[in-house]
């Protein structure tokens, strides 16, 4: 298995849709509403609102390769780009989603590594994240990667309000 990690560029845009709609919908369509789901996916994915958070220089999105077919992809923030206020010191890893058909690959420990990677060439001391509290299998992951929930927050789906724990990883 051959991986490789590359930056999205404004050339990746649509790619960058594509991949977003169709990792997100795998991972939540059985567990939210249809109404919700296209709601939310209308205005999270949309170009536009894709676009302008490609031209934040607080942002970097990169996708992950696996045999030269695209496989998933990782968002960071930091700075006023994170989506809480979390210090100058933190990076946040706002979206790290893998294709369905490459679970149970690594790839996550992959994309984890490379915002470890971002984190520290940008001198941060920790990372944090968002995961749905129904999301278990994502939160066994970020607990074996030595993620500890620090704290919560509402997420939106649509009209629906949802609890994503909040972990934090200390770097050393």
């Amino acid at each position: 298995m051959t991986i490789n990690i590359t930056k999205c560029t404004f050339e990746d845009l649509g790619l960058l849709q594509e991949i977003s709609v169709e990792t997100f919908n795998e991972t939540f369509m059985n567990q939210n509403s249809p109404e919700n789901m296209k709601t939310y996916l209308e205005k999270s994915f949309n170009l536009t609102q894709l676009e302008k958070e490609l031209s934040n220089i607080a942002s970097e999105f990169y996708f992950i390769y696996s045999n030269e077919e695209i496989a998933g992809y990782l968002k960071v923030n930091t700075n006023d780009a994170q989506t809480e206020i979390m210090g100058n010191d933190s990076l946040e890893i706002e979206r790290i989603y893998i294709r369905k058909k490459f679970h149970k690959q690594g790839l996550g420990s992959y994309l984890l590594n490379k915002a470890i990677e971002v984190a520290i060439k940008r001198n941060k001391e920790k990372l944090w994240l968002g995961v749905w509290e129904k999301n278990e299998s994502a939160i066994t992951f970020y607990k074996k990667m030595d993620f500890v929930q620090t704290g919560a927050h509402s997420f939106y789906m649509g009209d629906e309000e949802q609890v994503d724990f909040i972990m934090t990883k200390t770097l050393s």
